[in-house]
């Protein structure tokens, strides 16, 4: 199936246009920053950080993933709601999201202006679908195995990972959310990385994306300093960007849109050089061979 234009709030995408999608925590525990973000005033300097380095979504996320204290809707809505409803007037002409799984919580950030709600957790409450089909909203639609949220996969085992993959994120949630009422050219999938996963089988959707772009829905790949990362490389967490990027690269050429990462500025040039590789972006400058 043919790539179309991505169409997320204030922004539309072109069909080989390499989207970053930066991460803004709103929790104080953190994998990666442990809470550096927690606080306003550096979780809005890393939001305006990422959108100078070429950022066009920033995504908001009030819970984090791995296990970990206890966070009610309350306490996810008092960390995101306003933080949402602030960066709408900082930032106008970026696309706001919010990682969530909750339907209230998506509720509360579509009326203040987010652009897309990004379901990691599998559609896990059917509900959050219909939140954004009833604002017009994106909706990423995530495999997770049927993985309950905050939750380690414990020997997993899929016949075939991709199809399962396909088949609930496509054929399930895509398919689902469109009968809802999502627009279609806002629906995204998103194979899950380490979501209801072990290493291999991480390693295995990255290197079968193809299957995944050949249905037309445009791709996320949340990648940024995972574990499969840290085990394929044996590295803890704040030595995981070379093994990132090098999956970034070999996403972007297999046909990956959208990039949920940590560090911008890095994933940026790799983007542009695969961009530049592939023919759909020229060189920011050509002297060479032409004094």
């Amino acid at each position: 199936m043919a790539r179309t234009a991505l169409k997320l709030g204030p922004r539309t995408f072109g069909p080989d246009e390499l989207v970053i999608m930066a991460i803004v925590n709103r929790t104080p525990d953190s994998f990666f920053d442990q809470g550096a973000t927690f606080a306003d005033e550096p979780a809005f300097a890393a939001a305006d950080r990422a959108v100078a380095e070429g950022a066009a979504i920033l995504d908001i996320g009030g819970v984090k993933a791995g296990p970990g204290e206890e966070v009610t809707v309350e306490e996810e809505l008092r960390r995101t709601v306003p933080f949402v409803a602030a960066l709408r007037e900082r930032h106008p002409d970026v696309v706001l999201s919010v990682d969530t799984w909750r339907h209230e919580v998506g509720e509360a950030v579509c009326a203040v202006g987010a652009d897309l709600l990004n379901d990691a957790w599998g559609g896990v409450d059917p509900e959050l679908a219909e939140v954004a089909a009833k604002f017009k909203v994106g909706l990423v639609c995530t495999h997770a195995g049927g993985a309950e949220p905050r939750t380690r996969p414990h020997r997993v085992e899929y016949p075939d990972v991709m199809a399962d993959i396909l088949e609930r994120t496509v054929h399930g949630e895509a398919e689902r959310a469109l009968a809802l009422g999502v627009p279609r050219e806002s629906i995204i999938i998103d194979p899950g990385h380490d979501f209801g996963k072990n290493t291999r089988h991480s390693l295995e959707a990255t290197r079968r994306l193809p299957e995944m772009t050949e249905t037309g829905w445009p791709v996320l790949v949340s990648l940024s300093n995972k574990d499969f990362v840290g085990e394929t490389l044996d590295k803890p967490v704040g030595e995981r960007l070379l093994g990132t990027l090098a999956t970034t690269a070999v996403s972007a050429w297999l046909g990956a849109r959208i990039y949920r990462v940590h560090q911008v500025a890095e994933t940026r040039q790799v983007l542009d050089m695969v961009a530049s590789i592939r023919g759909t972006r020229p060189p920011a400058v050509a002297r060479r061979g032409l004094a």
